[in-house]
């Protein structure tokens, strides 16, 4: 390399000391001030395909049945294309979203578990474990408080899914760096245009794409959902129903007064009315898993700082409870036996504890180890199966060392 007719070796020899020294100065500082942003993914992408149908999955046909679509109110003020729905899938599944390319929403949202995980904390980017469980991603839609997290820090869903992109447990990145890793990557700005009109890639369409893909997550397509469209009313035995599972109906909407809690009047487009569809509590609770005392995850308080919300959580919609476990906001139960067990003898007192439960907390549920079994049994009948194996919530990375870093999806 030559400048000015002079070779680069001989200009260094020409150079005295501190010219030498300034010239490393000007270069050092050249690269730290092009380096500011230190968030851009610190980790090469590694080599993928996209496995995209030609012609999208349908996200916008959200099939909701009859007795859940006036609580539908998130499905209906939020728009939800097949190609926006399809770039937030694509954005779910991408490790890319961490700093070090280590994670994805979908490694700690597992599909086959009903969008929660396995794990009682989750893992981060940097291999530490997280403060709490991960909740399921299932039937978001329909969240009444429009709340998000264990503790409901996040007031809406657009800004739930942006947080964990910078949590320094979870992902660790920033949304700038973000942004910038995308739009060096010629599918995203395919994707974005197909989604959005043009190649513009923000914070805002980040997390409208990712919404759209998580409100398109509905599960309708349970033994239970099969049984109330038979029988009309969940009162009657289910025909589709063994002896045992309506047993255990029976005591959940019974002795156990679980439907209490799991199934509140919610406000729909006529009111607050009755439903047997969203098993979600409208409001968070303290469930008499801990006592009062220093040191206790202080939930909703936390972020509130008011001393009725110290030591209650948001609960997560009983859909799919059997595929969830580990149980409760710490993943301290492992089956659902164990969390039947807490409410049948192991409450505890509290000064926050839900009025729902202070006779539990005084006598218990008392339910019979029959009854209990049964119980369970009829919990696990609300186990979508058809959702955790729908091909368009999957992964759709195909990562291989033979394929073109970033090529395109199939055509």
């Amino acid at each position: 390399m030559h400048y000015g007719g002079a070779s680069v070796p001989h200009l260094w020899r020409n150079l005295t000391a501190l010219q030498v020294a300034v010239l490393a100065f000007v270069n050092f500082s050249f690269l730290f001030a092009n380096n500011t942003d230190s968030k851009v993914s610190t980790t090469p992408a590694e080599p993928y395909h996209l496995n995209l149908p030609k012609n999208p999955f349908d996200y916008e046909g959200v099939m909701v049945p009859e007795y859940a679509k006036q609580f539908d109110l998130q499905g209906t003020t939020h728009e939800i294309t097949n190609r926006g729905a399809t770039l937030g899938r694509v954005l779910f599944y991408d490790k890319r979203l961490s700093v070090n390319g280590s994670v994805s929403c979908g490694t700690c949202h597992r599909q086959e578990f009903a969008f929660s995980d396995s794990r009682s904390k989750s893992i981060g980017f940097n291999g530490r474990e997280g403060i709490r469980n991960s909740m399921s991603l299932v039937n978001l839609r329909f969240n009444p408080t429009g709340k998000f997290f264990w503790d409901q820090r996040a007031t809406s869903l657009e800004q739930q899914v942006l947080m964990p992109i910078e949590d320094p447990n979870e992902m660790g990145h920033s949304i700038t760096g973000v942004r910038k890793t995308l739009s060096r990557d010629p599918t995203y700005l395919r994707l974005f245009s197909e989604a959005y009109g043009d190649q513009s890639i923000s914070a805002e369409r980040i997390a409208n794409a990712l919404t759209q893909f998580l409100r398109s997550m509905v599960s309708f397509h349970s033994k239970y959902d099969v049984g109330i469209s038979m029988a009309r009313d969940v009162r009657l035995p289910f025909p589709n129903f063994t002896d045992e599972e309506n047993l255990g109906k029976t005591q959940f909407f019974g002795r156990g007064r679980c439907a209490e809690c799991h199934l509140p009047q919610l406000h729909g487009n006529h009111g607050d009315q009755p439903q047997f569809a969203v098993f979600q509590l409208h409001e968070p609770v303290v469930n008499g898993i801990d006592i009062d005392e220093p040191g206790r995850d202080q939930g909703v308080g936390m972020v509130t700082g008011e001393k009725r919300h110290i030591g209650s959580f948001r609960v997560s919609s009983l859909r799919n409870i059997e595929l969830t476990a580990p149980y409760m906001h710490d993943g301290r139960f492992q089956t659902l036996d164990q969390v039947i067990e807490h409410y049948n003898w192991s409450v505890k007192p509290h000064p926050n504890l839900d009025s729902r439960l202070e006779d539990f907390s005084a006598n218990g549920m008392a339910l019979p180890e029959v009854e209990k079994v049964a119980l369970a049994a009829f919990l696990k009948t609300l186990t979508d199966y058809e959702f955790i194996k729908d091909p368009k919530f999957s992964d759709p990375f195909v990562r291989n060392e033979n394929v073109i870093a970033g090529s395109a999806p199939n055509d």
